[in-house]
């Protein structure tokens, strides 16, 4: 396994993402403990040093589960991460309450990287309401928390707002070969460096699009590189190219998976890659992007909709589908995850939102492709 510093802190560059665990009877709650336990202690005992959960990873049982696995001498052996749940902080008191439930649950007095999840526009004002940052200081003055952090799910420029707004140790931001310029991206990587910021990576495979079924004409370009290097690798070298890049997590739910992608960082570090994969790289990523359908940058300058339609997300979901050639999927998501007001059907075509639009998208228009796409 290679290590690289995170805040004066040696870690694995490979982390264990404890999200998707084997589960029993398709409950999302009932994580396989036998199986999990057996995959995480493997994952440490072949040199995985750092560990991430969250208050509400497998409906709130990953914190608890995690505790147990960690038992017999395993927490001592890693760098244990976990997050403040932002969406429910209601008042000051809620940070401490969460902590200590967290502490708890992991069986630990101090978790050596704690994160404050999942920041957007929303969530950020939220915790700046309600005193972040005396929590923040307090937390890391009494010992129970190591290193102070953020994840993020938004623009750039709010990215770079939060980064200036605290002494950070460290943030996580979703990054990969086809989200160079999604979210914080490549600029987001960049900057957090520049300000001395660690960045642990999430979603360096996309939940398991840039392995499982990839298009054909991306498989035949990997392959005319090297046959012999999987699609995890392709996406976990590309990362560890970078020497921005201290952590790359992964969500690993069988035993296979934490055995491929322990002997991938075990052979990979910062440079690994030759000028011939970085031009099939660059191949693969002119492919994924011509078939993005909406060139939508989720500036979110037309929001809001006065009619509530959620046009980035409507965007984000054609789009997905599209990358991929997986409607059926991206189907079941929009009618999931987008609300009767959010959904593209729900335009009046009122064109506020385009005169907005510094992309200068026709989004009348594309709302209706949505639509064609999802609801017909």
């Amino acid at each position: 396994m290679k290590y690289r510093e995170l805040n004066g802190t040696e870690v694995s560059q490979l982390g264990f993402g404890c999200m998707r665990f084997p589960i029993l009877d398709g409950d999302i709650a009932n994580i396989d403990e036998v199986k999990s336990t057996e995959m995480i202690r493997y994952a440490i005992d072949n040199g995985v040093t750092y560990i991430d959960t969250a208050y509400p990873y497998h409906k709130g049982m990953s914190e608890k589960f995690v505790g147990k696995a960690l038992q017999d001498g395993y927490r001592e052996k890693i760098k244990l991460a976990t997050k403040s749940p932002s969406w429910l902080i209601k008042s000051y008191e809620d940070f401490d309450k969460y902590l200590n439930e967290q502490l708890e649950n992991l069986q630990t007095d101090y978790v050596d990287f704690y994160l404050i999840h999942a920041l957007d526009r929303n969530k950020w004002e939220n915790v700046k309401k309600h005193g972040v940052f005396k929590f923040m200081d307090a937390i890391k003055k009494d010992g129970r928390v190591k290193n102070i952090g953020f994840s993020f799910h938004d623009s750039i420029d709010l990215f770079k707002e939060i980064v200036d707004s605290y002494e950070w140790d460290f943030c996580q931001i979703q990054f990969n070969y086809i989200d160079e310029n999604y979210q914080a991206g490549l600029e987001g990587l960049n900057y957090a460096a520049s300000k001395d910021i660690g960045v642990v990576i999430m979603e360096p495979l996309r939940g398991g699009k840039l392995v499982n079924n990839l298009p054909n004409d991306i498989l035949d370009k990997f392959n005319c590189c090297n046959k012999n290097q999987s699609p995890a690798a392709w996406g976990f070298r590309y990362l560890w190219n970078y020497p921005q890049v201290k952590v790359v997590l992964s969500g690993m739910s069988e035993m296979a998976h934490v055995k491929e992608n322990i002997k991938i960082a075990d052979k990979a570090h910062v440079d690994c890659l030759n000028e011939n994969e970085k031009k099939t790289l660059e191949e693969v990523q002119t492919i994924f992007h011509d078939r993005i359908l909406v060139d939508c940058t989720a500036c979110k300058y037309c929001m809001p909709c006065p009619q509530g339609v959620d046009i980035p997300d409507n965007f984000e979901i054609l789009n997905q589908a599209s990358l991929f050639d997986d409607f059926e999927s991206a189907k079941k998501i929009y009618e999931k995850n987008l609300t009767v007001e959010e959904k593209a059907s729900n335009c009046i075509e009122c064109g506020k939102c385009e005169k907005a639009c510094p992309q200068h998208i026709e989004i009348r228009s594309m709302l209706k492709e949505v639509v064609k796409k999802f609801e017909k």
